[in-house]
């Protein structure tokens, strides 16, 4: 396809060119509209004006009979107005006017008539064109009175010529500028295509051009930006996992191989048995991981969405908090709750508590200083249009170059990896806040951590 079939193909070349076409039809209206109250209102004006003229010339000579229309139309003759009269006998021969013969007169007692009109001017002689109209006075007499219509004339046929350059005019310049936007808009969009092919050739790290005038192509080019950055996100993240699966899973895996293989050497049954136990709880660890992982990759997905309904926050952390009160007295630590009724939010029940539960699992085991039990405390409470759920401890907290690195896909902070898990429980909790569009928010609690769960507050006229 050739760039000029490539150009008259755009839409924006058929949007110009549609408002091109009601653009001439409207001005072709208004100025035929102009048209017909210059000229032609003129023109009527000046046959209203002749007409006027005949009647009172008529009513001249039946009150003072032919020497009184002689005289008024001597008068009115000398008068450099561009008016002609002519009365002639019955042979036509002249009797008074500025006219020195009869013009052509048709068959009809009354009728309208054009002739050529020789002219006076300092140069010479100008030949013109008058109208008038003729008509039989009683006696026999032809009385014809009429206008020099010479500039009229020309003043329509101006008005006409310009009502043709406008229209033209217009045209010219319309198809012109619709033949540059196109071209603009085609050089941007063949821009976009080119660097969607070279994305789609595999280098995710190009983008779409933008100019910057913000205008709809800059904005499509914008989103379709922040969307290949998400994507770039996402399939980086992939990559992580599938390492990390790949690395995390591989000790587990050789461990269970081991096993196995020195219980076989051993030939022992209790060699067996103690084998196959201590490889059905590795691979409930395995399990336990993968299933993290499903949740992780459910929640942001947006899958659990059209299931959210509206419920009490308070009464999912009084559940929690139950749950884990005793595993707190266990381990000689405290579990205090402030979580009045109210805090209504959009969500499903069993994953705002899967999250919760983990922030409590953290708690109980990051959350107490060395040589100290766990201090943990839970309250919840409206701030404006959000519900704030905060999670509390006293332990070593995370460092904040650190917090926004551990809701990452099994990341493990050094000072954690001798506690049991996989680096999955924060990454679950970010999951879920996506869900749910909010928050997870992890700050210093002087001392210790102080992980918050911010989520739209849900009133029942929204």
């Amino acid at each position: 396809m050739t760039a000029r079939i490539k150009l008259l193909r755009t839409s924006t070349f058929r949007l110009a060119a549609l408002y091109l076409i009601l653009f001439a039809v409207s001005v072709s209206a208004l100025l035929g509209y102009v048209y017909w109250n210059t000229a032609v209102l003129l023109e009527r004006q000046t046959d209203d004006t002749i007409r006027a003229e005949v009647q009172a010339l008529a009513d001249q000579y039946r009150l003072r009979g032919l020497r009184g229309i002689i005289d008024t139309i001597q008068r009115r003759s000398v008068d450099e107005s561009g008016s002609v009269y002519l009365l002639a006998g019955v042979e036509g021969v002249r009797i008074a006017g500025n006219l020195t013969s009869l013009p052509d007169i048709p068959t009809d007692e009354a009728s309208w008539i054009e002739f050529p009109l020789d002219v006076e001017r300092g140069s010479g002689r100008e030949r013109h064109t008058a109208r008038a109209f003729h008509t039989n006075l009683a006696g026999g007499f032809n009385l014809v009175v009429g206008r020099d219509v010479e500039a009229l004339r020309q003043f329509a046929t101006i008005i006409r010529r310009t009502i043709f350059y406008a229209l033209a005019i217009a045209l010219v310049l319309g198809l012109g500028g619709g033949l540059l936007m196109s071209r603009n808009f085609l050089r941007r969009v063949d821009a976009i295509t080119e660097a969607s092919r070279t994305i789609m050739a595999g280098n995710m790290a190009g983008r779409m051009p933008v100019q910057g005038s913000n205008d709809e192509l800059d904005r499509l080019a914008l989103a379709l930006n922040e969307m290949l950055d998400q994507i770039e996100s996402l399939m980086g993240a992939m990559k992580e996992v599938s390492s990390n699966v790949a690395h995390d899973l591989k000790t587990p895996l050789t461990r269970i191989k081991a096993r196995v293989e020195a219980a076989l050497r051993s030939g022992s049954e209790d060699e067996y048995r103690a084998a196959l136990e201590r490889t059905v709880d590795e691979s409930d660890r395995l399990l336990a991981t993968f299933n993290a992982l499903l949740s992780i990759a459910r929640a942001e997905a947006g899958q659990s969405r059209g299931g959210l309904v509206a419920l009490d926050a308070s009464t999912i952390i009084a559940d929690v908090v139950e749950l884990y009160e005793p595993m707190a007295e266990e381990a000689g630590g405290t579990l205090v709750s402030e979580a009045p009724a109210g805090l209504t939010v959009l969500g499903d029940r069993q994953l705002l508590a899967q999250a919760l539960t983990n922030l409590f699992d953290n708690a109980l085991k990051y959350g107490a200083s060395p040589g100290s039990t766990p201090q943990i405390s839970v309250s919840g409470r409206i701030e404006g249009d959000k519900v704030i759920i905060s999670v509390n401890d006293h332990g070593v907290g995370i460092a904040p170059e650190d917090r926004g690195r551990v809701t990452e896909r099994f990341v493990r902070l050094d000072s954690s990896r001798t506690e049991p898990g996989n680096g999955l429980g924060l990454s679950l909790v970010s999951g879920v806040m996506k869900l749910h569009k909010g928050t997870l928010v992890l700050e210093d609690n002087h001392p210790g951590l102080a992980a918050k769960l911010v989520l739209p507050l849900h009133r029942a006229d929204s």
